[in-house]
């Protein structure tokens, strides 16, 4: 027979429930947006705000809203979802890793890719690449690898060489590895999210993690090259600067109003706080032992992307086919909050920049991800520019990869 709960037990978890659903945001994300974010008090619950919207995938012929002066239309559809956890299952994230690359190329210019195969099969999670001559380094979960790279090849078969482990076992929570080349070639960096959303499973199973290490090529060693980032995911070299930035996926369970995301340039041998601290020397009350010897140093970031935006993919624009306003600018795709009421993110953001600093606030570049019932049709993840300068979004939820360009003139659009 089963054992009854008390019913002061039951009274007591029914208050811990709605204390956990009772959490609001008391600021517009626009507050926690740009170089000086509002930051209000932590608010704390013992069960978490969980605010997902369903994944359903797009309707028939339905797409994203661009922005006034650009269009977007699917460039690849059913393609496999990449990101996969059992917590996510309601986002629509439940879905293993194939395991490949894809390769899509539009090879009459049309803006559509009529041709997708598998590029490369067999790896473990991939997800940064990186083309340096003839070399292709792929990233996956566990490890860098390097393979030989044919121009016009449309498969790879041969094994490729480890070039440096990268941080992972299991748990393996942030299991997404993202690299890009120096200016010179010469190096790799890779980011490395944390094991943890703020250090609750331990300390020492944070080792390598939350960080971007640097690999030298030649001799495949590994230096850390920056810390206390806890989701680091989209890099990208400022044309203007040649700096290297980061998009970062920042902490949960403050409440709906903390932590923002935010992207930065990144200082070789900076401190960004994670776990002790947050934007700077704010503490985060979880973290216990606290460390004020790194917290003291704590860099504060370049620019807030607002609280939950899930703000995962960076691309500075170097491209001549979109306005010129564009240009040196960051385009950054948010995948969409689950720990925050309402929700935010579900868009691709546009930064101005000018002499490789922000300058501005953030534009919408594309919306209507979520349909008028809060339903996620499509949540965009990476951003690139493709050689004609074209905006290439993955939404890993429609599956999609769409290919924001500017529309065409209204008397174009009309005729026949």
């Amino acid at each position: 027979m089963r054992k009854r709960l008390a019913k002061p037990l039951l009274i007591a978890l029914f208050a811990l429930s709605l204390a956990g659903c009772n959490d609001e945001a008391t600021l517009p994300v626009e507050a926690g947006t740009g170089p000086d974010p509002k930051l209000p008090a932590p608010n704390q619950s013992l069960i978490p705000t969980v605010n997902i919207a369903e994944a359903t995938g797009w309707p028939s012929g339905a797409k994203p809203v661009a922005a006034s002066g650009l269009a977007v239309k699917a460039y690849a559809t059913g393609l496999t979802h990449p990101r996969w956890k059992l917590a996510m299952k309601w986002a629509g994230a439940d879905v293993p890793s194939p395991n490949r690359i894809v390769l899509l190329r539009d090879a009459d210019g049309d803006g559509v890719a009529e041709n997708k195969s598998t590029f490369l099969a067999g790896l473990n999670s991939p997800f940064g690449m990186a083309l340096i001559g003839s070399d292709l380094y792929v990233a996956d979960t566990d490890a860098v690898l390097r393979f030989r790279y044919q121009e016009g090849a449309t498969g790879i078969d041969a094994p490729g060489v480890t070039v440096a482990d990268l941080p992972a076992g299991t748990p393996n929570y942030h299991w997404s590895k993202n690299i890009i080349a120096s200016r010179d070639g010469a190096h790799l960096f890779a980011a490395i999210g944390s094991n943890s959303n703020a250090g609750e499973n331990g300390m020492e199973r944070e080792t390598g993690r939350a960080a971007i290490v640097e690999i030298d090529l030649a001799t495949g060693q590994s230096r850390l090259f920056a810390s206390g980032l806890r989701n680091p995911v989209g890099l990208a070299l400022q044309p203007d600067s040649g700096e290297l930035w980061v998009a970062v996926n920042e902490r949960d369970e403050l409440g709906s109003d903390l932590v923002p995301d935010y992207m930065t340039s990144v200082k070789e041998g900076g401190f960004y706080g994670w776990p002790y601290s947050y934007f700077g020397q704010h503490l985060d009350p979880r973290v216990h032992p606290q460390r004020p010897d790194l917290v003291a140093n704590a860099i504060v970031p370049d620019y807030a992307l607002g609280p939950h935006t899930a703000s995962l993919g960076l691309a500075f624009y170097d491209g001549k086919l979109l306005p010129e306003r564009y240009r040196g600018g960051a385009f950054i795709g948010q995948h969409g909050s689950w720990n925050r009421n309402p929700v935010s993110g579900y868009k691709v953001i546009f930064v101005p920049f000018a002499g490789g600093r922000p300058s501005g606030a953030p534009e919408d570049i594309l919306t209507g991800f979520l349909s008028t019932a809060g339903e996620a049709l499509g949540r965009p993840v990476g951003v690139a520019v493709d050689q004609s300068g074209a905006l290439l979004v993955a939404d890993d939820v429609g599956n999609t990869i769409w290919r924001v360009t500017p529309a065409e003139p209204e008397s174009a659009a009309l005729r026949p």
